[in-house]
């Protein structure tokens, strides 16, 4: 029986990984696809994201998404991974490729090294890495700072470091990368993108395309069919952690869930998460709104000062109409958050 191609894509917070995901599946071009998508938090967003483009058929009683939640991947390898891969393995048959959509604070390659192991890699192999960037976020410093500064800084002192560690894991996440998706480049101007553009090409491996893009929208036969067998090959994709014997995160980047009954003007709520972004040092928002006298759920996402929202499809008759935002960021106060966002109404 063939290997299934698996294929990771990585990126920062925001930058656009389940919407390229959605495309994909909505576009499969007769593939049986599966997605694995990988969530820091316990309020599991994007995998209902995904269940809603109304194309994932279960067969027999299984599911084509499947959602680890609470646990980063390249944290959580043996304890989530191994076995959710052996599930999926079992039905290899009724699948054609795998994608596997890492939470934005992941290292890919502790994920890839899995595949190096004889019960998984007699089943499945990495196909590539993509990963996508979001080039809004780095034009106005959200990660990297300036990028100018930062070239020059470079320019006269080559030895200068100025890295935290959101950077080097930005770092590790170009490092590891077949392809990269350059998303939201109609938000900056054609000299900043040219810019970007030469200044990723020197963060990259030789001969990884950098390939613009927009909504997600990009033909599947770019991203699929790499064959690259990165598994194999991963000791050449160098990054800052080769050398530590365990991967830890910043301690104090941290999740805030938080569910209610209450609905919300869309307008309104979006004016009070840009006033907690000038309290808080907040790297994403994403969730799901219950928007007063309107049958549609509303799908809310924001990174930086920028927020989206769009309606994905009518509450279903046995769920409830809950508001469920997931905010993630560096020491985030719980109290704070539910106090500005929910006032005096208890969170459930």
């Amino acid at each position: 029986m063939h290997k299934i191609p698996v294929t990771v894509i990585s990126g920062f917070l925001g930058a656009g990984k389940t919407t390229l995901v959605r495309h994909l599946l909505q576009n499969n071009q007769g593939r049986r696809i599966a997605v694995l998508v990988n969530e820091f938090g316990e309020v599991g967003i994007d995998g209902d994201l995904l269940r809603s483009c109304q194309v994932c058929d279960e067969e027999d009683g299984d599911s084509n998404i499947v959602e680890l939640t609470n646990g980063c991947l390249c944290c959580t390898v043996q304890e989530e991974f191994y076995p959710v891969m052996q599930e999926l393995l079992k039905r290899r048959d009724q699948i054609d490729c795998l994608l596997i959509e890492t939470s934005g604070l992941a290292l890919p390659k502790p994920l890839i090294q899995a595949f190096r192991w004889p019960a998984i890699r007699n089943s499945a192999t990495v196909d590539g890495v993509v990963t996508v960037v979001d080039c809004h976020a780095l034009a106005t410093g959200n990660l990297v700072g300036d990028i100018d500064a930062l070239e020059s800084q470079r320019q006269a002192d080559p030895n200068l470091e100025h890295e935290t560690p959101l950077e080097e894991l930005f770092e590790d996440q170009l490092a590891c990368a077949d392809m990269v998706l350059l998303t939201k480049t109609d938000l900056v101007d054609e000299d900043r993108l040219s810019k970007i553009k030469a200044w990723l090409k020197q963060e990259l491996q030789p001969g990884v395309k950098i390939v613009t893009v927009s909504k997600g929208e990009i033909a599947p036969d770019l991203l699929l069919g790499f064959n690259a067998a990165v598994e194999d090959h991963l000791d050449s994709r160098h990054s800052h952690h080769d050398h530590e014997a365990e991967h830890e995160h910043d301690d104090d980047i941290n999740s805030i869930e938080l569910i209610s009954e209450q609905a919300f003007e869309p307008e309104a709520l979006t004016k009070q998460l840009k006033q907690l972004l000038q309290e808080q040092e907040i790297y994403r928002v994403k969730g799901f709104i219950n928007v007063p006298n309107k049958s549609m759920r509303l799908v809310l996402q924001g990174v930086g000062n920028r927020f989206d929202t769009f309606y994905d499809r009518p509450w279903a008759a046995d769920e409830p109409r809950q508001t469920r935002l997931v905010l993630i960021g560096h020491n985030l106060k719980r109290d704070l958050i539910e106090q500005s966002i929910l006032g005096d109404k208890a969170v459930i």
